[in-house]
């Protein structure tokens, strides 16, 4: 790391430390919105960061972002979560029947005069309840192309001309945040079902141009996928030490045990590794390599495992 990474680490890692941490337990039992976290957080410069210098931003890269990232995982991922997810805006792609299969999205719009009408229904968005504005990717596929004629009539269009992205004013009429989702974890994070029913949404409101929109998906999840996992593995792995040097059986304690041992090795090697892969998808991203996507997908898949198997070890 250079020196301005180590700053932004340090200072993230601080902010975890005071902040965070200490009120961690409350946030996750509560399920409220950390407010006062994100606040502050805000105030320090520690969201938004990809934002310019003259807008009010950091100006750094993923790289730096994903090094935050990391340290509010490893305080609570449902607090990170709730800080990388402030804008305050909500990241509306997930279906009921489309999560990853961006493809299969079914919120249909139609073009009439300068406007754009929109239905459908967006599941497990985060910031649905507190989002101020929302991303709203449409698929303009050829199941609805009889509202699509004047984008591309063509059936057998590729998806990367299917879709256009649109910024959606909360409080636009139609739109209907569902209730709170209570996660089995991330409870601080505001999840939730968001109905589109007949929202009007300007012209001046498309993201990019029409047809770009599953482009501009991509590309987001190019930098955010590999944010939370390592933080979470890496806080299991130092609970886990810290307990089992303090637990004795047989007139020692258990890290002294093989079996312990051996798990808090694979443990260590799978935080190390996983922050490798999220690096090298990051450091990717940055450089605009054609290989952001498969190394992006790949950090996600892997961490993702090393987080779930390094807690689940951690509670043996």
């Amino acid at each position: 790391l250079n020196d301005t990474q180590r700053e932004i680490q340090e200072l993230a890692r601080k902010f975890t430390k005071e902040e965070i941490i200490p009120v961690a337990v409350e946030y996750d039992r509560s399920g409220k919105y950390p407010w006062d976290i994100v606040k502050k957080a805000w105030s320090l410069g520690l969201l938004n960061k990809h934002i310019p210098e003259y807008c009010g931003g950091m100006n750094v890269g993923t790289f730096e972002g994903c090094l935050v990232a990391e340290e509010f995982a490893y305080g609570c991922t449902g607090i990170g979560t709730a800080l990388e997810g402030s804008g305050l805006g909500a990241y509306c792609v997930t279906e009921p029947g489309a999560g990853s299969d961006v493809a299969g999205i079914r919120t249909k719009a139609e073009k009439k005069g300068n406007e754009w009408i929109i239905n459908g229904t967006k599941m497990w968005i985060t910031n649905g309840g507190v989002a101020n504005w929302y991303v709203e990717f449409i698929s303009l596929s050829v199941y609805q192309y009889f509202l699509l004629a004047r984008t591309n009539p063509d059936p057998k269009a590729p998806a990367n001309k299917a879709f256009t992205a649109f910024i959606v004013e909360r409080e636009t009429e139609g739109v209907t945040p569902g209730r709170k989702e209570i996660n089995m974890g991330q409870r601080a994070s505001d999840t939730r079902m968001i109905t589109f029913e007949d929202v009007r949404v300007p012209q001046e409101n498309v993201l990019g141009k029409e047809g770009e929109g599953f482009k501009i998906a991509m590309k987001t999840f190019d930098k955010t996928r590999p944010l939370a996992p390592v933080g979470l593995a890496k806080r299991a792995l130092d609970e886990a030490t810290k307990y089992s040097t303090e637990r004795k059986t047989f007139n020692k304690p258990i890290a002294e045990h093989q079996a312990i041992a051996f798990m808090l090795a694979d443990m260590s090697i799978g935080v190390e590794t996983s922050r490798l892969a999220w690096m090298k998808s990051a450091w990717a991203a940055d450089h605009n390599l054609p290989t952001t996507t498969v190394l992006a997908s790949i950090a996600k898949c892997y961490a993702g495992d090393v987080a779930n198997k390094c807690a689940t070890n951690a509670v043996q």
